[in-house]
């Protein structure tokens, strides 16, 4: 089977796992059935690619490319008749999964010490040099043994527990040298369920350097001394003999739980300060939108009741300036403006369409994975679900992108029709072709496959294009909404604006605040990508989703409130542009993080890394932007412009 054939394989099984019954009774579902092996059964062990990590000598991760298991520079032994490569989701292809059969050979509760894996592997010294460089940047091997990763045991020192850690390292430095890893202590757990019914719970994989090591034949060989560990010579050949030992340790951990020793949170405290401080933020202004849209604009709404009355009383013979009615002020001196069309009206259209697909996408997808159909179980699946989420709800943003641009009396519809499937995602996918061959080019694992990228173009116009049109049209269909008041036919005179109201100023100290509610989760969702950790606190994110959301909505409309007041009826891509300043937080965020965690040796890693910040930060941007009050009124109060006076005091005219 191709790989581009696997891919839609992969996505299909995987969407079928994620949300099918699971029998699991915990507070996740594992999303597999149990696997239960008889004493002596065979228990595959499956490899994966080998990725960049951080070390107790050095927390810095010093690159962003991922390696195939069987790259020939590392010479790692393959099975008889050559590797195999597993199906594996969408999703796992696209985050650099590459995962392939190994020799290694293990029988359930059969302990077994130093065997080899294959004969003496010989390292050529460009080969040694690339594994060097490779060890000094503290990459790690990625092992699967019925789902679980193979990984180190390791202590937080905050509350004392132990927990594994996915991934062991490839080699070590000592002495300035470094040092390759060619034995493997394989220590795994494993849980009775029934009579000679034996489950696999827990992998630990303990990796030494032992020179001196010989091959016997297939079924054994002996160990060498640990006290001289091998160094890869980079001016003359070396040979290395790789080994294993299997130990097998019953445990009490049921199979439902076998993930939560993985699954560890660092001071959990820091999250539920953020919580905390997050809600305490959306109190505060929410109270300031309640106390701006109840009482003072329940004051003005009140005036004008009383206005409408003397307009009739000044109809009959009654002059209103005997009743000493106030001159109008502020937001109301623009009520005849305030719904005129923005300008470039389509590309406003174009972007809160997609950001309400991107909307949709993420608060489906964190749900889903809240609720425990994405666990860590289906590899891949979390991405492949968000793919297929974001193709099916083209629907969506189509739907609001073509109501939004007849709201805005917009005529360029076939445009309209096209653009909103097509420009964001074309965008997204030059940018991530690009990158792509950054990768490729340095032959690394991550690199998407073509099938796959013709997978993605297929299921792009095959499905998100079609839906999105469908979704175009039927917004169309509908009729255009009402504003409650008549817009003027000249422009009303803007003046000028100053201080913190003015473009920039006003969204950089906006933007700030629907930041403020998600920078320790992106700390954490930032860990998970770069030093390759599971991420799983989406308990957490879905909370912080919400703050967020509702956080975006209240300081949008304090800001628009605060522009109409100056008599700026310029409100449209001020609100999206508001919301969506925190993007620019969250670039700036990725810059200090590289700083502070990342260190990267080569300028490509520097270019990846930046190119899927960026990324990341436009798309963030077009989803706060839509995060905010319907885009088809004015965020102050729409009842509001509904009890504008009858009577203008600056034209004079009955409306």
């Amino acid at each position: 089977m191709r790989l581009s054939d696997r891919c839609s394989y992969g996505a299909l099984l995987s969407l079928i796992v994620a949300f099918g019954p699971s029998p699991a009774n915990s507070y996740y579902l594992p999303g597999v059935l149990p696997t239960s092996y008889k004493e002596g059964d065979k228990v595959p062990l499956h490899v994966n690619h080998l990725t960049p990590a951080n070390s107790p000598s050095d927390p810095q991760v010093r690159s962003v490319f991922s390696f195939d298991y069987y790259h020939q520079a590392f010479h790692f032994c393959q099975p008889s008749g050559g590797a195999k490569q597993l199906s594996e989701s969408l999703g796992s292809i696209l985050f650099g999964d590459r995962i392939q059969t190994s020799p290694y050979e293990l029988h359930m509760r059969k302990n077994e010490t130093c065997k080899a894996v294959c004969r003496e592997q010989t390292y050529e010294p460009r080969d040694a040099k690339f594994v060097n460089q490779r060890i000094e940047q503290n990459y790690n091997l990625n092992w699967l043994i019925d789902g679980l990763p193979a990984g180190q045991l390791k202590h937080d020192p905050n509350d004392g527990t132990n927990f594994y850690s996915p991934g062991f390292a490839l080699g070590a430095v000592r002495d300035d040298k470094p040092v390759l890893n060619n034995h493997y202590d394989i220590l795994i757990d494993y849980h009775q369920a029934g009579p000679n019914q034996y489950r696999v719970v827990g992998i630990l994989v303990e990796p030494r350097s032992l020179s001196g090591s010989k091959y016997i034949n297939e079924e054994e060989a002996e160990c060498g001394d640990d006290s001289a560990p091998i160094v890869l010579s980079e001016t003359g050949d070396t040979n290395v003999l790789f080994t294993y030992s299997v130990y097998w340790r019953p445990s009490a951990t049921p199979f439902a739980t076998r993930w939560d020793k993985y699954l560890h949170v660092y001071d959990p405290k820091i999250h539920w300060f953020s919580l905390v401080n997050s809600a305490v933020i959306v109190v505060f202004l929410v109270t300031m939108v309640t106390t701006i849209l109840i009482r003072t604009l329940r004051k003005d709404i009140a005036r004008y009741n009383r206005l409408e009355q003397f307009a009739l009383e000044d109809l009959s013979g009654t002059s209103l300036a005997d009743e000493g009615v106030q001159e109008d002020s502020g937001w109301k001196l623009v009520h005849g403006d305030v719904f005129r069309p923005p300008k470039n009206p389509l590309a406003l259209a174009v972007l809160i369409g997609n950001g309400a697909q991107l909307f949709m996408m993420a608060g489906f997808t964190i749900a889903f994975a809240m609720l425990g159909f994405l666990s860590p179980s289906n590899r891949g699946a979390l991405g492949t679900v968000m793919l297929l989420l974001y193709t099916l709800f083209g629907f969506v943003g189509g739907y609001a992108s073509s109501r939004v641009y007849k709201f805005f009396h917009g005529e360029k519809w076939k445009q309209c029709f096209v653009y909103t499937p097509v420009a964001l995602p074309a965008v997204v996918f030059g940018t991530f072709f690009m990158l792509n061959l950054f990768v490729w080019a340095r032959q690394a694992s991550g690199a998407v496959p073509f099938g796959t990228m013709i997978a993605l173009v297929c299921i792009w116009f095959l499905i998100s294009v079609p839906l999105s049109l469908v979704g175009s049209w039927v917004g169309f269909k509908h009729q255009t909404l009402d504003t409650p008041v008549r817009t003027n036919q000249i422009p009303r005179q803007i003046p000028p604006t100053s201080g913190y109201l003015r473009p920039l100023p006003s969204m950089l100290l906006v933007g700030v605040l629907p930041f403020g509610a998600i920078f320790v989760e992106l700390y954490f969702i930032m860990n998970s990508i770069w030093f390759s950790k599971v991420y799983y606190m989406f308990g957490f994110l879905f909370v912080c989703y919400g703050l967020m959301i509702i956080t975006c909505a209240a300081v949008t409309v304090l800001m628009i409130y605060f522009l109409l007041c100056a008599e700026n009826y310029h409100w449209q891509w001020r609100a999206f542009c508001t919301a969506g300043a925190s993007a620019a937080y969250v670039f700036a965020y990725a810059l200090l993080y590289w700083v502070k965690a990342l260190s990267f040796g080569s300028w490509t890693s520097g270019v990846l890394y930046l190119g899927y910040s960026a990324l990341i930060s436009i798309l963030f941007f077009v989803l706060t932007g839509k995060s905010c009050p319907d885009r088809g009124m004015p965020s102050c109060s729409t009842n509001a412009f509904r009890q504008v006076p009858l009577v203008s005091s600056h034209h004079g005219c009955l409306y």
